[in-house]
């Protein structure tokens, strides 16, 4: 990279940082807004309110990157454009797809940022800041485990395997034991969903009751659990497939396949996560033709505005193509590369039109 291409890039991805720092901002105070009612609950106080505001900002960037990398290299580009800097480097024979290369490179750039921080960054954080939440909240209850949940709940231990729904789980696990921590009953459902806010409809409940030297059997299609946890705080087992990362999701959808289970919603977000940070390196691009365009003389809001119409646009595209395929049973890939590729054929398009 010559000194040229180095200022290109450095004032693209400057000026993307800046916009993703204003939007964080606003992010969060929305965020710190959402908590004011539940400060006060249990332990949950203003401190565990801006550290899970702070928690949950990485996630919140992931999914702004693609529209504030536009945004930013609009307002870089613009601003190179009205102190004619771009029409010196043209005048110098460096031509527009040669300036598109220099932004593409930035657009890498941010493409592999943004996929570390969705990767590794928000996954974990966001996890921890549920769990730190919730704990926080109902601090009189104790939980442990990785890809299964094992609650306390006075003498009774529940085990929970995830599954990907709001108020449903599979695979629950009840034990009961005495006073004196002996084992009184293990029980099992095939899932358990909330009937109210400490209590649980159990589905094809079978009970083993130890008593003396015997156990006795109970078998029942339907069974009710009384407990003090609550639909948010075993909400820590659940999947979401949105907060899973790549190797997750890949492994889970393994699971899903060899069990004969529906795993297109789990494709679908694996392949749009890899869409959606591919579009990074493409979008920035789209900048330049409006550089040399009608925008070139216009004010930084313009390009702000326009920015932020193109990148709802691309996101409302891309949720209603993905709603769609689960509509219509679609390929996940196809569903997900849809909008990407639309917009790499757009950005092509235009970019050949700059003279």
């Amino acid at each position: 990279m010559n000194i040229l291409s180095r200022y290109v890039v450095r004032a693209v991805l400057v000026h993307t940082l800046l916009v993703v720092l204003v939007l964080l901002v606003l992010s969060g105070l929305y965020v710190f807004i959402t908590q004011q009612d539940e400060i006060g609950i249990g332990t949950y106080g203003v401190g565990d309110a801006l550290l899970f505001v702070a928690l949950n900002l990485p996630g919140h960037a992931f999914d702004m990157l693609p529209i504030a990398s536009l945004i930013g290299a609009l307002l870089a580009l613009g601003n190179l454009a009205r102190s004619m800097e771009l029409i010196v480097v043209r005048a110098a024979g460096v031509s527009v797809f040669r300036i598109g290369g220099w932004v593409g490179i930035s657009g890498l750039i941010l493409m592999l940022i943004t996929g570390f921080i969705g990767e590794v960054m928000a996954p974990s954080m966001e996890q921890y800041a549920r769990e730190m939440k919730t704990f926080e909240k109902y601090h009189d209850y104790s939980m442990a485990g990785n890809r299964s949940a094992w609650a306390k709940d006075g003498n009774t231990i529940i085990a929970i395997q995830p599954q990907a729904a709001a108020k449903t789980y599979g695979g629950v696990f009840i034990f009961k034991f005495d006073p004196h921590r002996r084992l009184q009953s293990f029980a099992q459902a095939a899932s358990a969903s909330a009937a109210g806010r400490h209590h649980w409809n159990l589905r094809a409940y079978q009970e083993s009751q130890f008593q003396d030297n015997r156990v006795v059997p109970r078998h029942e299609a339907h069974a009710t659990l009384d407990t003090r946890l609550t639909p948010e705080f075993l909400g820590l087992a659940i999947l979401e497939p949105d907060s899973m990362p790549a190797a997750s999701l890949i492994a889970y959808i393994k699971h899903l396949k060899l069990n004969g289970l529906d795993s297109r919603e789990y494709e679908t977000t694996l392949w749009s996560r890899i869409a959606r940070t591919a579009a990074v390196a493409i979008i920035v691009v789209l900048a330049v033709p409006f550089a040399f365009g009608p925008m070139r003389s216009t004010g930084t809001g313009a390009r702000t505005v326009v920015g932020i119409m193109i990148g709802v646009v691309f996101f409302l595209l891309a949720k209603m193509v993905e709603s769609g395929g689960e509509v219509f049973s679609l390929p996940p890939a196809l569903v997900a590369w849809f909008p990407t590729a639309l917009l790499a054929l757009v950005t092509s398009a235009a970019l050949s039109r700059v003279r």
